[in-house]
């Protein structure tokens, strides 16, 4: 059952309206919430007038800072290990502002249209400082992130050494995730010191205890409930300012509070993949042997807290290089804190690497996967340690068949189709492989039937079927007599869904937990192995037990400190490019990817459609564009935030090597959410070069930047 093509177990729910999203909780007693939002990008609040919203229909409080419920949390010092470094933004705290669109009030109301009428009422009085929402003009502020220091193997740009070498900046822009499902949270205090909160989060454990930390709660007294989330990208991977107004809301007027975010508000108030800029010096010998790298990174974060990513970790280990250097700098601005977007800063960092390689091909005259094959690592330069498992070669020699890589001719602008110019390209990607600490309770009920539990996520990918099958094939049992739960923080513990790694991760619980039960199975019935319903009835009842049930941990061992776990892939796109408007057309892609054992045929291709379609939007489209005079976004929506549609989606072919990873987890599998989005963005600029001899280093490749 492992590896088959199985149907969402959770997709009738979903498509027919029976699936619970974060917003669709009604509870007894409701409260509808609404945030009123900053003007300014910095200052302070001179004055706040609510006396209008107070009086409108249906008002029953407005929150501001000067009258919020305390918040212990806003008080207290980070201590210890923190998932990001600094002060998390404290949501009505005191007069400052820190960046526009800032929640400055939150008005309740019995109806969400009286809330939204009486927000409209609300009117705010500024003190305004200058402010600075530009990366470029503060890149001399930029500085290392406290977690991340400078990277140096052999001798610092040693590239400048190499007889054939590249030296080029590179940059990519503001990109917003907005998930089909807008950030919403309803939260309601069973008495003073008990809370529980339904919102869209993508680790329920996570959200526990960071509302734990906040209101100085134990944990059990927090409770978090996220069953199902409409994408998430990233973005619901903390709490948010909506979940933080919810739960003062509900302390406020002692009844539950929704909270549910407006389009404008999820374009800053949620995370960003935030703006770089990258400088690449790389340089080989004339066979092809790369001599050195350098790679120096700029990421803007917020002026309160330090957001950092992995934007020069593919440069540190995707290709055999005696020499490398890397450096990566954080520029403090009045924005707010951007976030984890898919493929967090390995997306960013690979257009600039892989733009490079292939600007570095065209100086050599050498094929690009020749120049990569002479490159290929046999095992991780960074640490000198052996990978888990590495099937690059063959994601290279498979994708480039059934791309017919062959059919293309090296020099730019001599393919063409009637028309149009005709460009092939090809990258390759690397992200983390990796598993975390995870527990799963399995339960074999009277019925025959089985309950595995684990409080995980599952923002889209198929965790509930990939789980179900797991368990279902451990235990020889038909999957429609497998119930998996998640979404609960009561639920045994599991790390959250992003960073590629709940399948190995939760998957290796479910995987363990059910081979134990399976275990006590076979000790029950004196070794008499027992595979079917029938037979597992039939043991309960004769034990006289309603039950039987396991719960187990599942952690890596010292395969962590002496093997390298990474999955691979290489990307193969084929544009058109009109000479006259400068419109771009991708007509064919070809992903081929090392994702260890591949769990469900059909949802693992899904993921790969899905990072396809990121990498489209990141390459040609999406750009979140600010007006520095104020500090705020004017392409706040989804008429004006460009993204790919179903008319922009190509021809897309998914190879999926299937080579089980032995060493990194039991069940053999690697992460898959991310590493088809890794890189790919270079690919179609390599395309679009190839086909029009016009190398664009600044996404998204719009027609004015090719027609300039």
């Amino acid at each position: 059952m492992i590896g088959d093509p199985m149907s969402r177990v959770d997709g009738r729910l979903k498509v027919t309206g029976g699936a619970t999203y974060a917003a669709d909780n009604q509870l007894t007693g409701l409260v509808y919430g609404v945030l009123v939002t900053s003007t300014i990008a910095k200052g302070r609040i001179k004055a706040i007038d609510t006396q209008a919203a107070r009086k409108a229909p249906g008002v029953l409080e407005i929150i501001t800072y000067q009258n919020a419920p305390k918040v212990p949390g806003y008080e207290a010092k980070p201590t210890g290990q923190t998932r990001v470094d600094g002060q998390e933004f404290r949501v009505f705290y005191n007069d400052e502002i820190l960046f526009n669109n800032q929640p400055v009030a939150l008005v309740l109301a019995d109806t969400f249209e009286r809330a939204n009428h009486a927000a409209s009422l609300v009117t705010v009085q500024y003190a305004q400082a200058p402010h600075q929402t530009a990366l470029r003009p503060n890149l001399t502020k930029g500085t290392k992130p406290k977690r991340a220091d400078d990277y140096l193997r052999g001798q610092a740009n040693a590239y400048t050494t190499a007889p054939v070498r590249v030296e080029q900046e590179y940059t990519t822009p503001i990109n917003v995730h907005n998930p089909m499902e807008p950030h919403a949270a309803t939260a309601v205090w069973q008495d003073a010191n008990n809370v529980t909160v339904y919102n869209k989060t993508q680790a329920v454990r996570i959200a526990q205890q960071d509302i734990m930390k906040a209101f100085n709660l134990k944990e059990e007294n927090v409770r978090v409930h996220s069953p199902f989330v409409g994408g998430a990208f990233g973005s619901s991977s903390r709490v948010w300012p909506q979940e933080m107004a919810a739960i003062l809301g509900a302390k406020k007027v002692g009844r539950p509070v929704k909270v549910v975010l407006r389009r404008d508000q999820v374009f800053n108030m949620v995370g960003y993949r935030p703006e770089s800029i990258q400088k690449v010096g790389i340089g080989a010998s004339p066979d092809g042997k790369l001599v050195g790298i350098t790679h120096e990174a700029y990421g803007l974060t917020s002026s309160y807290e330090q957001f950092a990513e992995r934007i020069v970790d593919p440069s540190k280990s995707l290709y055999s290089c005696p020499n490398l250097n890397t450096t990566y700098k954080l520029v403090p601005l009045d924005l707010s804190t951007p976030c984890w977007t898919r493929g967090p800063g390995e997306s960013s960092g690979s257009f600039a690497l892989e733009s490079a390689m292939d600007e570095l091909a065209y100086a050599l005259g050498m094929d690009p996967i020749a120049l990569r094959l002479a490159n290929f690592a046999e095992n991780d330069p960074e640490n000198q340690h052996p990978w888990t498992s590495n099937q690059l070669r063959a994601c290279y020699e498979r994708g480039a068949t059934q791309f017919n890589w062959a059919r293309r001719t090296p020099a730019p602008g001599s393919m063409r189709d009637g028309d149009w110019l005709v460009g092939l390209g090809m990258s390759a990607g690397i992200y983390k492989a990796g598993r975390s600490p995870a527990t799963a309770r399995a339960t074999l009920l009277a019925d025959g039937s089985l309950l595995v539990q684990s409080a995980t996520a599952d923002v889209g990918p198929g965790t509930y079927t990939i789980m179900t099958q797991i368990a279902a094939d451990v235990m020889s049992m038909d999957p429609a007599h497998v119930r998996f739960e998640l979404g609960d923080s009561a639920l045994p513990p599991a790390p959250g869904q992003f960073g590629s790694h709940t399948t190995t991760s939760v998957g290796s619980a479910v995987y363990d937990v059910c081979l134990s039960l399976r275990q006590k199975v076979l000790e029950l019935a004196s070794g008499q192995a027992i595979t079917t319903r029938d037979g597992y009835v039939e043991l309960l009842r004769q034990k006289g037990m309603p039950q039987l049930s396991v719960t187990k941990e599942s952690k890596s061992g010292s395969e962590e400190k002496t093997h390298s776990g990474k999955s691979f892939c290489a990307n193969f796109v084929e544009v058109w490019v009109h000479p006259v408007t400068g419109q771009v057309r991708v007509v064919k892609v070809v992903s081929a990817l090392d994702v260890g054992k591949v769990i469900n045929a059909k949802t693992a291709r899904s993921q790969v459609l899905g990072s396809v379609v990121w990498g489209l939007g990141m390459a040609l489209m999406e750009e979140g564009q600010i007006d520095h005079r104020f500090g705020r976004y004017v392409n706040k929506d989804l008429a004006d935030y460009h993204l790919p549609v179903f008319a922009d989606v190509p021809d897309i072919d998914v190879i999926l090597i299937d080579q089980p990873d032995t060493i990194l987890d039991p069940i053999g599998a690697k992460g898959i959410g991310e590493i088809g989005m890794i890189g790919f963005a270079a690919a179609v600029a390599n395309a679009v070069y190839h086909a029009t001899g016009k190398r664009i280093r600044n996404l998204p490749i719009t027609p004015d930047k090719l027609m300039a």
